[in-house]
Parts: C-alpha cells; structure tokens; sequence
C-alpha cells in the first residue's frame, strides 16, 4: 500500500499590525523595498492603502461610460422604433419622428445600463466572487474584520525568499508573521 505524500505549497506570508498606521508605514517601506505581490486586510478603510500599495486607478469608469452610452441608444432606438416603425400614429399633428419624447427614455434605460456596468465591470476587474483565499487558513485572520491589520506578501512575488521576507517583516514592527499555506 503506498502513501501519497503531499507537498507543501506557500502561498506567503501574513504580517499582523496593531494599528492602522503601523499598518501604512509598513505597506509603503514594503513597496519601497520593491515588493509588488502583497495586499494588506483591514477591518476598515484605511486612508492612502491603496496608493502605499500601489493601486493604479480603476478601469471601472470607462465600462461604465460605455454601459451608459450603449443603454442611452437602446433607449432612444427603442423609442424611435415604437412610434416611428410599427405604431405610426398621427397625435395632434405630431411628427412621426418626435425625439423630445424619446428623452425620459433615454435617461432612465442609460442609468439602467450604466448600473449593470458598474456591477458587473466591479466584480470582473476584481476577480470576485472569490469564495475561497489562502489567507483565510490562517487562524488568526478573522480579526482582520474586528481589530487587527495584516499585510500579506505573496509566494510568487520576485524578491520573496522565504526566510529573507519573514526578517523584513519582522523589522517593520509586525507583531507576529506567520506562513500561509496555499
């Protein structure tokens, strides 16, 4: 009978702060030192995380621009072709082509189509939903959502060495770092 024998992967490793500033100055000497795979979990919004940890601007606006656009044609197509195409009738001398009449219509499917953009572009580009995380193995990650703020440098990010990575962290003042399994 053999034994199969699993090998251990390490997704990283999980720095843990005890408050948001400690948090921030580590992020930013993180990226000051060149590391690029990490991403920090807090149990509140943190103000300049986001560009410590290098965060470039959104691509969500421009799908959204597009879903609005895309949903304002629909909507005056849509009206055009209701009372110009198959229902042709003559109100009060009104022209068949009566587009002030079109413009609720336009408004309000252009807002409809820009809020499934926002959406559905909002949890494409963040590769959501993500039912399952690496981070969420480690046993003390639940008080990131209470009161406690974790850095996390990923396994595949170039200037990870495991042992090298663990003494960085720990000369930020990380309370505990600990190894993640993937």
């Amino acid at each position: 009978m053999s034994e199969t024998v699993r090998t251990r992967r390490v997704w990283g490793l999980l720095a843990e702060f005890g408050t948001p500033e400690e948090l921030l100055k580590a992020t930013r000497q993180a990226y000051e030192a060149g590391y690029r795979n990490m991403d920090a979990y807090t149990p509140m919004p943190i103000h300049g995380l986001g560009e410590a940890l290098g965060m470039r601007r959104t691509g969500v606006p421009p799908v959204v621009l597009c879903g609005g656009l895309l949903g304002a044609a629909t909507g005056f197509g849509l009206g055009y072709f209701m009372t110009a195409i198959p229902y042709v009738h003559n109100v009060g001398s009104r022209p068949v082509f009566s587009w002030p009449s079109y413009i609720p219509i336009t408004f309000e499917v252009g807002v409809l189509f820009a809020s499934f953009a926002a959406v559905i572009g909002m949890l494409a580009m963040n590769g959501l939903p993500r039912p399952y995380h690496a981070v969420f193995n480690h046993p003390r990650f639940e008080r990131a959502s209470e009161d406690r703020f974790f850095l996390g440098i990923e396994a595949r990010d170039p200037l990870f060495e495991l042992e090298k990575t663990r003494s960085f962290l720990q000369s930020l003042g990380a309370w505990e770092v600990s190894e993640v399994d993937d």
